[in-house]
């Protein structure tokens, strides 16, 4: 399944209570409770596709397999949001976890954590570092992290709590670990095993360019993105791919009586606080309406440009990620013999030691690609056969760490950076990876790879940053101002009737509808 193609409709009325710009996920969430709690609602889509960075698409020619073009994953989207708003998705859970090969004297080997964990995981732990008091630390540091995102989770769908309040709830020391100290010193602290500390350290790095021990805690704000949703931070994969989310949040917003643009270009948003208006393009002529609130589902960066305000080139986010889709005739053998439908099953990570990863930050900050290439893979088509079509192979997914925009100003390195991304996982191969790949009809191998460049030029998010910018902790900070909906629901701009409704909106990273959802709940908050 894939959105709605090709422009489509002009608005119905000249005056809306609400105009949503930008159509991705968090822009249909949005829409949907909107348009369900009877407000008028019209979603502006530059693109002629709604659903942003959660899309699925065709991406080889002669092959009807589809691939998550983006976004790949699900983990931080509250159950509620999809029982709320009636949506016919399923998000199916992996059968492994993670798998990390890794050679040992001369041996090729792997770490396996099962989902649920049993006694392959602890035997692997022990083969790994020789006893079981590593995987019993790792059962105590995860335990003691899912207790935090027990705490946290059930309050991203209600108004921000300052901090003091949610900490009071979680035990010191683990507070301490995750949102006061560099996240380095937790795993250091903890953890002896340095291929052990690179997996923990991982959910810390993703989509964000940082060090393990950096000062301005940015990684640890990310790590805890990645492991609070739903109270368990378990990553799902949504039957249908990621275009079958969006397929449902805009069946759930224009079934409830929303309007959806395609093809409309957001050119322009003035306001005086309480009335706005949103002008737009369609490849041929201006169109305008009014509106009571505005929903900016594009980048505070963005927004700032569309109210006519100065672009400030040096707050421009910066995006860091390697993303590389493949489709396989079949999926590789791996040296340590372990079964592919296992390794492949969950995330298998790739030169993601604790050394490993602090090295290639330091590569990358230097301006140069990680000689070690960090990375993961994921192999959606084990868990949703239903995204290969009449493909009889596999998807392969690469996500790659430490490559931050920067790094692709210099010719030449987006492809050095597929090199060495595709060589970490050729050394852990015991054929060649290449008789693997499918080819399209052309006879060129079935390869796919975006950089933050390409993201920026194809869904305008600056800097290709996949969160809009950094990440901001799930809670008011105790000094916040709360006296208004949109403050106390995280969603504020200086305009009143101007919200944050996408990945921008505090709480609003990831693939979740918490921004939409929050802006939503704002909006009616003053209806």
């Amino acid at each position: 399944m894939d959105s709605a193609h090709g422009p489509v409709g002009q608005p119905s009325l000249s005056t809306y209570d609400v105009v949503i710009v930008g159509g991705g996920h968090n822009g249909l969430t949005a829409a949907a409770y909107l348009a369900r709690s009877g407000l008028s609602t019209l979603v502006l889509e530059r693109l002629d596709v709604t659903g942003g960075a959660a899309v699925s698409k065709q991406a080889f020619e002669g092959y009807d397999a589809r691939v998550s073009r983006f976004s790949y994953l699900v983990s931080l989207m509250p159950e509620q949001i999809a029982t709320d708003l009636g949506l016919d998705l399923e998000l199916r859970s992996r059968s492994t976890a993670s798998f990390t090969p890794y050679a040992r004297d001369g041996q090729a080997l792997g770490l396996l954590v099962e989902r649920p964990e049993g006694g392959a995981t602890r035997s692997s732990f022990e083969t790994l570092t020789g006893s079981a008091e590593e995987y019993e630390t790792w059962q105590t540091f995860y335990a003691d992290v899912e207790k935090m995102a027990g705490v946290i989770a059930p309050t991203l769908l209600d108004p921000l709590l300052p901090e003091s309040e949610i900490a009071a709830q979680i035990d010191p020391t683990t507070w301490r670990q995750v949102v006061k100290d560099p996240l380095g010193a937790a795993i250091e602290s903890r953890f002896g095993d340095d291929l052990v500390r690179g997996v923990v350290g991982t959910d810390a790095l993703i989509g964000t360019f940082a060090d393990l021990n950096d000062p301005s805690l940015i990684q640890n704000r990310c790590f805890l993105y990645h492991l609070i949703g739903n109270g368990t931070g378990e990553w799902r994969v949504p039957v249908g791919g990621m275009g079958a989310l969006t397929d449902a949040l805009r069946r759930s917003a224009t079934e409830a009586g929303a309007e959806v643009i395609t093809g409309a270009g957001v050119s322009g948003i003035s306001s005086d606080g309480s009335h706005a208006e949103v002008t737009w393009h369609d490849g041929s002529t201006y169109h305008s309406v009014a509106a009571g609130h505005v929903l900016s589902n594009v980048a505070p960066w963005v927004l700032r440009i569309l109210l006519g305000e100065d672009a400030e080139p040096g707050i421009k986010p910066s995006g860091s990620q390697l993303k590389i889709n493949l489709l396989l005739d079949r999926l590789p053998k791996l040296k340590s013999g372990v079964d592919p439908e296992v390794a492949f099953a969950g995330t298998l990570h790739l030169s993601e030691g604790y050394e490993q990863l602090r090295r290639a930050y330091a590569e990358a900050a230097a301006g140069q690609v990680p000689t070690e290439m960090p990375g993961e893979v994921y192999c959606h088509s084990l868990s949703d056969r239903s995204i290969l079509g009449s493909f009889p192979g596999h998807t392969l997914t690469y996500f790659g760490l430490h490559t931050p925009e920067a790094l692709f100003e210099t010719p030449g390195n987006k492809e050095l950076a597929v090199e060495r991304a595709l060589a970490s996982l050729q050394q852990h191969l015991a054929e060649p990876l290449e008789d693997c790949l499918a080819r399209d009809r052309a006879g060129n191998p079935c390869i796919e790879a975006k950089v933050p460049q390409d993201i920026e030029a194809e869904l305008a998010m600056p800097g290709g940053h996949i969160f809009h910018g950094d990440l901001e902790w799930p809670w008011a900070s105790n000094r916040a101002l709360l006296d208004t909906p949109a403050q106390q629901w995280g969603v504020a701009t200086h305009i009143p009737n101007v919200l944050l409704c996408g990945s921008g909106a505090r709480r609003g990273g990831a693939v979740s509808g918490l921004g939409g959802h929050n802006a939503a709940r704002a909006v009616l908050a003053v209806r």
